[in-house]
């Protein structure tokens, strides 16, 4: 092997291990800046949910900026994910949240190894939801790729499906997940109080609004007169009570697991994924690349 030779094959082998190095560099990091589920409206921000309900968990939903990507909604707020040694960071094979089981990535490793690309019978489907829109969308494009739009939901749910997402669909509706707010809530409530602070000392409004509340104390003294008929005013004061509390339960509980806000958490590091291989086969190409000029040389020398 020649001078001109060895050259080439050393800037070759530099390459690609400066192109590994890149990439291990602009592995997409977290540009969606995390917020409070009142921060996301129906025109604003992506919510991003993740059902744990495959291991026994409820499923957590956040709020994160756009525009940004599915994997570094992931990947923000307490999220974190871990890619395939096969396909990379951007296939992702295990998701964990650092208020859920203490950070916890599932499937965990005894269940898979993420390795190979998991099968299509047990894997992290991808979803997606446009604003207003009732039904769920399997996502064509990965989470490196796809851009939620601004009022949309991200989904991800563990099981099974086809390519064209046509079994194992989502059972909770996009409804249930978006956010219905059409204003930004949260933040915003803290100055309107100090606002409302000094109006209600020079208002004297305030002691007629207590005069109402005493009108309905004779009332009472009228009570004892229909008091005869004790049947009626107990089904009127059971009735309201169950109703509203009973409505929201059983809508929770019956169409599918609890949803819980998911609350902003420091950011955690990402997996490098197949980044590792890339650097070990340069090096061992390098290796292998040094030995045979070595040995081309020691021919010379010895003919």
């Amino acid at each position: 092997m020649s001078n001109r030779t060895w050259r080439t094959t050393v800037r070759a082998v530099l390459a690609l291990l400066l192109g590994a190095a890149a990439l291990t560099a602009n592995t997409p990091s977290a540009a969606a800046a995390p917020q409070p589920m009142g921060r996301c409206t129906t025109t604003s921000g992506v919510v991003l949910a993740v059902d744990f309900s495959h291991w026994g968990g409820p499923v957590y939903r956040s709020c994160g900026t756009t525009p940004t990507t599915g994997y570094e909604l992931l990947n923000q707020g307490g999220w974190r994910t871990t890619g395939t040694g096969h396909d990379g960071p951007a296939f992702i094979c295990r998701i964990g949240y650092s208020g859920h089981q203490g950070g916890k990535q599932y499937p965990t490793p005894q269940q898979d190894d993420c390795v190979l690309t998991p099968p299509a019978s047990a894997y992290w489907s991808y979803w997606h939801a446009d604003p207003g829109a009732s039904t769920w969308e399997y996502s064509q494009l990965g989470a490196m790729l796809y851009k939620p739009k601004p009022g949309s939901v991200d989904l991800w749910i563990f099981g099974g499906t086809d390519i064209g997402g046509t079994k194992g669909r989502p059972t909770l509706t996009p409804d249930q997940l978006r956010a219905h707010n059409t204003r930004a809530q949260g933040d915003v409530g803290k100055p309107q109080s100090t606002e409302r602070a000094p109006e209600l000392p020079p208002g004297t409004d305030t002691g007629p609004k207590a005069s109402p509340t005493k009108k309905p104390t004779p009332s009472k003294s009228a009570s004892p007169s229909p008091s005869h008929s004790p049947s009626p005013s107990p089904s009127q004061s059971a009735s309201p009570s169950p109703s509203p509390t009973a409505t929201p339960t059983p809508s929770a509980s019956s169409t599918g697991p609890e949803v819980l806000d998911a609350a902003p958490a420091s950011d955690a590091k990402t997996d490098a994924g197949s980044v590792v291989p890339v650097v070990a086969g340069g090096a061992l190409v390098l290796l292998v690349g040094g030995a045979a000029v070595y040995a081309a040389r020691r021919r010379r020398r010895t003919e």
